[in-house]
Parts: structure tokens; sequence; C-alpha cells
């Protein structure tokens, strides 16, 4: 998931990879708490939210981590979609 977050955020290196997943970890985490099924978590259907809420987070320290509208609305999108077969 690191290196496809990372491209559609368009990071190249490997510079703030431990960054860059931790935030990952954080946002999955959301998705969790937030009713998304499990089964999704981590699969190509989170992507977009992920980076997402990656790129809400990240702001570079700036201690605005806020996430967006879009980020909210996704997630409740994702947590009424059926568990993944």
């Amino acid at each position: 998931m690191l290196e496809a977050i990372k491209q559609a955020l368009g990071i190249t290196g490997d510079y703030q990879d431990a960054l860059i997943q931790f935030y990952i970890n954080e946002v999955n985490e959301y998705l969790k708490a937030a009713g998304v099924p499990e089964s999704l978590i981590g699969t190509s259907i989170t992507y977009g939210a992920v980076a997402r809420g990656v790129a809400d987070l990240w702001n570079y320290g700036a201690g605005e981590g806020k996430l967006s509208s879009y980020f909210y609305e996704r997630v409740i999108q994702l947590s009424t979609e059926e568990e993944a077969s």
C-alpha cells in the first residue's frame, strides 16, 4: 500500500517512507473504527481514501492535521460497502 499511496501523492524516493507508513496505519485504523469492513481495508478500494487521509494529516507538521470533508464523505461511503469475498 505504501507505494500506491506515494504514487497517488506524487512522492518519490524513500526518505519519508516511515512517516507516510505511520499516517497510512493511522488512516486505516480510522477506517476500521468508522465501520469500514476489515476485508476492504488495505485493498485498492480504499487507496483513494487513504491517500486523501494521509495528505490531510501530513501537512508537513504544520499542526493543522485536519481531515477534509471529502475524506469524511468517502469513509461514510466505504462503511456501507459489502465485505470483500
